[in-house]
């Protein structure tokens, strides 16, 4: 089962007591977007094997977001951080690549 720490409250988490909020780092197309912009939005994303950034809820507990970083063919989770972030910490990213050296980057 999938296992995350929340950034704001430090409760391990079990998915069950999470909501997935899909991808993070994303423009968000929404109503007043062009036609193409919300297409690319809707439709075109990266579903990468491997590491990914994702959005999570602690449903279950504060109730707050935040977003995680893990592997999507391990369940391997590298850490979380504040959904407020426009970006991965540093810290984050430099775990990532020493655990995956080919790793080419989280954009």
């Amino acid at each position: 089962m999938l296992t995350l720490s929340c950034p704001y409250c430090g409760v391990k988490a079990e998915e069950s007591e999470l909501a997935p909020g899909g991808e993070a780092h994303l423009v968000r197309h929404g109503a007043g977007s062009s036609d193409d912009d919300f297409e690319s939005y809707m439709f075109a994303r990266k579903n990468p094997k491997g590491v990914h950034f994702e959005r999570w809820r602690h449903a279950h507990g504060c109730g707050k977001w935040f977003l995680a970083a893990r592997c999507t063919a391990t369940l391997e989770v590298f850490g979380t951080y504040p959904a407020q972030s426009k970006e991965p910490p540093a810290d984050l990213i430099a775990t990532i690549k020493a655990k995956r050296p080919g790793w080419e980057g989280w954009k």
